[in-house]
């Protein structure tokens, strides 16, 4: 096991010697300028699309970038078989040069919680100065904006957050959608979805921020690799308020939908793996504390949290629309799977944001899906328990049996990913979507075998 200190560099000259805070740590530095002396892996091209349209984001937004962008590195970049504890949690420091050292430093502590809850990792952050060339980041505008948006918004390709686009569309709104993408996959499903949504709505044609932030094994040279991810959705958050702040809109919305933002363990093996806490409420609300002892007027809210799925579906603005194109979106976690069987990359079926895509789409429509997927039929023949295929479907229907049996059980199993005491009047509703969540995906698998062979 290793313990690894990340480090920020920010051009040629940064030479400053570093303070690790564990001599025998394996320190990774990164290059995060370019040859071209601008901000490298997806940063620089996203403050550049801001400052074409007259915008401009504040020095320590522009440091949430960076040090999302580092804690993505560091989290994808560290293998928890190598390193891990107890088979999961690593050990991981990071040095970051920001704008002001004592404005980050005060918040280091609640950083490190919000990191430790969202990943299940030890982390410690400290923070240097700017080096010499680097003070100021973002350049003003030389042109006035010209546009003004409503609400900042993630964009994933996602199901949910398709729905959240069409909502603000219908409604009137003009939002500037923020999208991160890596794989191939999710950037054809952004790109098809987005030319759907500017063809439907051509007076409001919604802009889209799209950064490609990921680190290879050419930029980070651990010699590892790591595939469960669960710090994206820092980086996510961080991209959307830089842009807020750069915009003036002082919300963020992230559309999730309330039984996938709560993401209760289906059965004790799920806790630390599987279980991730991308949008729990008590993530996004320690978040906005962060923002907000940053001094960034900017707050994180998920107007679906109460809602399933399913109910998110049938209660889209835009009937119509959504069922042309939701096709295109992808909620699939490995959609490369089918590759294997020499097939092009589509939803598996099978893994636990597909069931409860499919769940929805069935309550939602009350017609057939017609996303493509691996496994186009469950009920052909018995899943094996053993394998994907399985696993996750039993999970549900022993859930789902669970709650049958002991309904009142639901206001303690909402409790295990995370307390929901940031908005004690709302744990009633987040028991109740839970329920109202197992039990719509419980509707498409009674006449589904999964058994072990």
């Amino acid at each position: 096991m290793r313990r690894f200190t990340f480090a920020a560099r920010l051009g040629t000259g940064d030479t400053t010697p570093l303070n690790l805070m564990q001599p025998d740590s394996t320190l990774v530095q990164i290059q995060f300028v370019s040859a071209y002396l601008r901000l490298d892996f997806g940063l620089g091209t996203a403050l550049d699309f801001l400052r074409a349209r007259g915008r401009h984001p504040s020095e320590t937004a522009v440091d949430l970038t960076i040090l999302a962008g580092l804690i993505t590195a560091a989290d994808t970049r560290i293998s928890r078989a190598a390193n891990a504890q107890n088979g999961w949690t690593r050990e991981i420091d990071l040095i970051v040069p920001v704008s002001n050292p004592a404005l980050w430093t005060a918040q280091s502590e609640l950083l490190s919680s919000i990191l430790k809850f969202l990943t299940g990792d030890f982390w410690r952050i400290s923070f240097r100065d700017r080096p010499a060339g680097f003070v100021t980041i973002a350049e003003p505008p030389r042109t006035l904006p010209l546009d003004a948006y409503d609400e900042v918004a993630l964009f994933s390709g996602g199901l949910d957050s398709l729905i959240g686009a069409i909502d603000l569309l219908t409604t009137g709104k003009q939002p500037m959608l923020v999208s991160h993408w890596w794989d191939a996959e999710t950037s054809k499903a952004q790109r098809a979805l987005l030319h759907s949504l500017e063809t439907k709505f051509p007076t409001r044609s919604p802009r889209s921020l799209r950064v490609r932030l990921g680190f290879d094994k050419y930029q980070v040279s651990t010699g590892e690799t790591e595939n469960s991810q669960r710090g994206r959705s820092f980086l996510f958050f961080a991209l959307a308020a830089m842009t807020a702040v750069s915009l003036g809109t002082p919300r963020v919305i992230v559309p999730e939908n309330g039984l996938i933002g709560l993401n209760v363990p289906l059965d004790p093996l799920r806790l630390g793996a599987l279980s991730t806490r991308t949008t729990h409420p008590h993530y996004m609300a320690n978040f906005n504390r962060l923002l907000g002892g940053l001094g960034l007027p900017v707050l994180l809210e998920n107007p679906y949290r109460h809602m399933t799925k399913g109910e998110m579906v049938k209660q889209c603005k835009d009937q119509q629309l959504l069922q042309d194109i939701v096709p295109m979106s992808m909620s699939c976690s490995s959609p490369a799977k089918a590759r294997y069987r020499g097939l092009s990359p589509r939803h598996c079926g099978t893994c636990v944001p597909c069931i409860i895509r499919r769940a929805s789409l069935k309550n939602g429509f009350g017609v057939n899906d017609p996303t493509l997927y691996l496994v186009p039929d469950l009920t052909t023949r018995t899943l094996n328990t053993a394998k994907a295929e399985g696993e996750h479907v039993r999970s549900f229907q022993l859930m789902a049996a669970q709650l049958r049996a002991n309904p009142s059980s639901a206001a303690s199993l909402v409790r295990i990913p995370g307390p929901l005491n940031d908005t004690p009047a709302e744990v009633d509703d987040y028991v109740d979507v839970f329920r109202r969540g197992i039990h719509e995906v419980d509707t498409i698998l009674h006449n589904v075998r999964a058994a072990p062979r």
